[in-house]
């Protein structure tokens, strides 16, 4: 269970779940295939400094 950051104010940045979801996807696998020690550092899972990104608006959604 996501407590942080809280996942009804995670769902408003995005036109829908199903965008949310991918959005949180994708970003995640950003973070997994790079080589730079923000994500070591941050002592944090990859989901979680996905969706804490994209709730503090470091990531941004957009509709291609």
């Amino acid at each position: 269970m996501m407590i942080d950051p809280p996942i009804d104010k995670l769902i408003k940045r995005a036109e829908c779940r199903y965008a949310l979801a991918c959005a949180v996807a994708k970003r995640t696998r950003e973070l997994l295939t790079s080589d730079s020690a923000y994500l070591a550092n941050s002592g944090e899972k990859p989901v979680t400094l996905a969706c804490k990104e994209i709730y503090e608006g470091k990531v941004k959604i957009v509709r291609d």
